[in-house]
């Protein structure tokens, strides 16, 4: 489909067809969409919060915990700023790719369910076939971290309690690989919920549980600031730990990047929006919730990041918590690891959904009819109604989790360095796509003044993506080096 075409199908019923690499994906019209309550089908009752929990799950992982070494790295008042900047750049470009969940009329117009089905619908052409590789490459990507950091949390729990009853005498070795084997069983069974909107459930939990991790993190803080009676830090850039001042920059670049994927969640607003019910409009719920999501978590990044600096200063590790930080209350650091992973349990099915839905979607059109991917078996649940099992989705999401463990085991902190590389970064999804859609959707005149400020703030941000992602490559050679497959260890 030409770029002109694309833009005038706003009530267009026929069938829509794009492509990655060999995958063919129709794209049905909202009349025969199964994702449509206004049309036939399921019901959307999604609200307000299971969109601003989505969101939030999403942002955070451990993340959050990072923030005090980024703002180390850029100063007291260079690592506030960047915070800020970000918070406002994933505001304003999140809120544009809101207003593209339907074409033309943001209350009657076509729906597009995913992210690749608006930029379809609005851009057309090659942009569809890279959007969509950037974005299931990405949620790949971070479903792969989530066990990761999962297991690493795991660790630090067994670590933690093994130190506590030697007394800290002894050195006690943990290897990751059964941990990853329980989150993987988990995720396997956690899997198994049909849809997108089906596990808001999980998303409310996470969200929870990042609150609870980041005010253990938050209090700890201010028990070491009060501790010392001193704010630690400087107000320079590039001022931390030991190096030339060419590695100071690297670190300077990745905790910009650091920051900025912290705000990066676009990659999951379409299917989030697709889960919400109407009235009022989707367009007006989603900006609500992305309203809140990011001042919470502009307020909670900034809390944490600037008390984790305070309390240790050019001494703030990566991960204040997970890194052992503090010793005591060692029971204390148990809950927030543990909070941690349930977190992160939880984001992974979050990130996985729109690629279980993706291939799913493919595979019924790809055989259409075939009893592998139709039929289901229902299995009572006692207490809890019906379970409809479909044996295409129990096979097809088990060996996702399968490879995403794999991987996890054996390139535990490359794959997500290669990817950032590959996709240059929070730009594409973030900034370049939402820019492009809303200028196109809202027809806005080619160097008029608005168009001038968009591309204005989509080449800014391309340049610092571009920056972010050059810092990347010594982290990825150190990863490289210090990589040992099926050997992770605490």
């Amino acid at each position: 489909m030409g770029e002109n075409a694309a833009t005038n199908n706003d009530h267009n019923h026929q069938h829509r067809r794009h492509q990655i690499g060999d995958m063919s994906i129709e794209m049905l019209p909202p009349c025969v969409s199964r994702r449509s309550d206004d049309e036939g089908s399921r019901k959307r009752t999604g609200n307000v919060w299971t969109a601003s929990a989505n969101i939030i799950v999403v942002m955070v992982g451990t993340g959050v915990l990072s923030l005090a070494w980024d703002i180390a790295q850029l100063g007291w008042i260079a690592g506030p700023a960047v915070i800020l900047f970000f918070s406002l750049v994933g505001y304003y470009t999140s809120r544009f790719l809101s207003d593209c969940y339907r074409t033309g009329d943001p209350d009657t117009g076509d729906r597009n369910s995913t992210y690749m089905d608006s930029v379809h619908s609005i851009l057309g052409g090659a942009k569809v076939k890279a959007c969509g590789f950037l974005q299931y490459i990405t949620l790949f990507g971070n479903a792969i971290s989530c066990i990761v950091e999962a297991s690493l949390c795991m660790m630090a729990i067994k670590y933690m309690n093994c130190s506590h009853e030697s007394n800290w005498e002894n050195r006690c070795y943990i290897l990751s690989n059964p941990y990853m084997i329980i989150i993987a069983v988990t995720e396997i069974l956690l899997s198994q919920i049909p849809d997108f909107d089906q596990i808001r459930w999980i998303s409310v939990v996470a969200a929870v549980m990042f609150v609870t991790y980041s005010l253990i993190g938050l209090g700890l803080g201010i028990a070491q600031v009060v501790d010392t009676g001193s704010f630690k830090g400087s107000f320079r850039v590039i001022s931390v730990g030991d190096g030339t001042e060419t590695q100071k920059v690297w670190r300077i670049l990745r905790a910009v990047r650091g920051i900025a994927n912290a705000y990066s969640f676009s990659q999951i607003l379409i299917e989030t929006q697709d889960t919400i019910g109407s009235p009022p409009s989707e367009a007006k719920t989603m900006k609500k919730a992305i309203s809140r999501s990011t001042a919470v978590m502009t307020t909670i990044y900034m809390l944490c990041g600037c008390i984790g600096y305070a309390a240790f200063g050019e001494a703030t590790p990566i991960n204040f918590l997970m890194e052992l930080a503090f010793y005591k209350p060692f029971w204390l650091l148990d809950i927030s690891n543990a909070a941690m992973v349930i977190n992160l349990v939880g984001a992974y099915q979050v990130n996985s959904q729109p690629i279980f839905a993706f291939v799913e979607k493919w595979a019924d059109q790809r055989w259409r009819g075939s009893e592998l991917i139709a039929k289901e078996i229902k299995i009572p649940v006692p207490g809890l109604g019906q379970y409809n099992m479909n044996l295409f989705r129990l096979v097809w999401r088990t060996v996702f989790v399968i490879l995403t463990t794999v991987l996890s085991m054996l390139v535990p902190f490359v794959f997500n360095e290669v990817v950032d590389i590959i996709s240059l970064g929070f730009w594409p999804l973030m900034v370049y796509f939402p820019v492009e859609m809303y200028i196109r959707q809202k027809q806005i005149r080619r160097w008029s003044t608005k168009w001038v400020y968009l591309q204005m703030l989509s080449m800014t941000c391309l340049v610092i993506s571009i920056m972010a992602t050059v810092g990347s490559i010594p982290q990825l050679k150190d990863d490289l080096k210090a990589n040992q497959p099926f050997r992770m260890s605490y």
